[in-house]
């Protein structure tokens, strides 16, 4: 093999391994990249976003309707999809006004047929309104009829049973004071709301 030969030999090899070590560094540097961008984005914490999923209605065109009416920005009549709750009512009526009290509802409750909903400015104690029951007897309620109770959450309600299984029955509206979490404000606003 001449010169000439030998160096066209060796030019091709060459050209070949520096075509082949371009596409090595090229591969290397999109593995480095990948790996990279994976770190960048798990450092990042995830955006949390609740989803609320819509309340069922019981029967596809079942409406119910409700009288929202106190402190929400557009008091009324609406017609709701039956099996509505009373955050669907207060939506319906664009929402709490300013000063209002939302503790003062029950949102989870289930909204009736007739019934009228009124929302308690902060301070107010909300009487009760048609749907709701009148009373609730402290001695025989179960803990989702005192849930319904103006600021008695399921918490309050299961230490309410609780102090009554323990003590034995209520006397009086007072004995609620007993019951951890209680405070007077609230009591006196329950007076006219339960039997004891």
């Amino acid at each position: 093999m001449d010169g000439d030969g030998r160096l066209a030999t060796l030019l091709g090899t060459d050209r070949r391994r520096l075509t082949l070590g371009a596409v090595l560094v090229l591969v290397l540097a999109a593995v480095a990249a990948a790996v990279l961008l994976s770190a960048t984005s798990a450092a990042r914490p995830a955006t949390v976003v609740p989803v609320l999923a819509p309340t069922a209605p019981a029967a596809q065109d079942a409406v119910v309707l409700v009288h929202v009416l106190g402190a929400v920005r557009r008091p009324g009549l609406y017609p709701l999809p039956a099996g509505s709750r009373v955050v669907d009512a207060l939506a319906a009526a664009g929402g709490l006004a300013e000063g209002a009290d939302a503790a003062g509802v029950n949102l989870a409750r289930r909204v009736a047929d007739g019934e009228q909903l009124r929302v308690p400015v902060a301070g107010e104690v909300a009487a009760p309104t048609s749907g709701e029951p009148e009373r609730v007897d402290l001695n025989t309620a179960t803990e989702e009829q005192l849930a319904t109770l103006p600021r008695i959450g399921p918490s309050l309600a299961a230490r309410i049973v609780e102090w009554r299984e323990e003590h034995g029955s209520f006397s009086s509206a007072d004995d609620l004071l007993q019951v951890s979490g209680l405070g007077q404000k609230t009591v006196d606003g329950l007076r006219d709301l339960v039997v004891p």
